[in-house]
């Protein structure tokens, strides 16, 4: 389970390896993306139009349908082995899958009664893509969204990863 993401890199890179058409002026490289943080900070490549396109996201996928966002805090991370089964996952596979650029993740190593956080990364520290879905959500009386405050307006894009099971 990915709790938290690093990406590092200067929005250059992501742009020649995606071949994106277009800046994100937004970006700003981060060392500790989590899913509580306020504002959009994770950079999502989508289709759109037959190309590529990044686009700024938060982190906890709030499907479409949903009434309260709180769910998107428990939806940050999906098994790949059942994103077809789940109804909240179903219509995104085939519609909404995107690429989240990353350099790095924390996995989480008990020692004793604490947890200490291990970077796992290439050993190059180049950067890589981590399978995700995203979906836009409406808050549902309409109303402009008061969680962020660099994009305060009712639609709102969110993204979760998804993975497999450790060998």
């Amino acid at each position: 389970m990915c709790g938290r993401i690093t990406a590092t890199f200067e929005f250059s890179d992501i742009r020649v390896r995606w071949n994106l058409d277009r800046d994100l002026p937004l970006y700003t490289p981060r060392f500790n993306i989590a899913p509580e943080q306020v504002s959009p900070t994770i950079p999502v490549i989508v289709r759109h139009g037959g190309g590529n396109e990044c686009k700024l996201m938060h982190w906890g996928l709030i499907p479409h349908w949903a009434a309260d966002p709180s769910i998107g805090n428990r939806m940050i991370n999906a098994r790949a082995e059942t994103l077809t089964e789940l109804p909240s996952f179903k219509l995104l596979v085939d519609r909404r899958r995107c690429i989240i650029p990353a350099d790095g993740f924390y996995e989480w190593r008990k020692e004793g009664r604490r947890k200490v956080p291990m970077w796992v990364h290439l050993r190059s520290r180049e950067l890589f893509g981590l399978a995700g879905l995203w979906d836009v959500w409406r808050k549902p009386d309409g109303k402009r969204w008061s969680r962020s405050r660099s994009s305060p307006r009712s639609l709102m894009n969110w993204c979760g990863l998804f993975t497999t099971a450790c060998q």
